[in-house]
């Protein structure tokens, strides 16, 4: 009698994975949302505020001492540049 109550059970197995899936339908999809994406002005921000630095760090050299000029004029116009930006952005009620 095992080997037939074996072959029931292997039966019963198959049965209960190929079968039943497909007599339950399936979770309804989720609708995705779709994605923000930067506007071009937004880009160019991102690119100049990356070029403001560099071209500071290339022209003060802020490694031999000039650290406070490189501060003033490298990287406190990207700061007050993007507070301008953050500012700006909100939504008038």
């Amino acid at each position: 009698m095992t080997g037939v109550s074996e072959i029931l059970v292997l039966i019963l197995l198959i049965s209960g994975i190929l079968i039943l899936p497909r007599m339950f339908k399936p979770a309804p999809k989720q609708v995705k949302s779709k994605k923000k994406t930067l506007s071009k002005t937004k880009r160019a921000g991102v690119v100049v505020s990356v070029l403001i630095p560099i071209i500071a760090a290339v022209g003060l050299k802020p490694w031999s001492g000039d650290l406070v000029l490189f501060v003033c004029l490298g990287i406190l116009p990207v700061a007050l540049g993007w507070s301008l930006v953050w500012i700006m952005a909100v939504k008038k009620t």
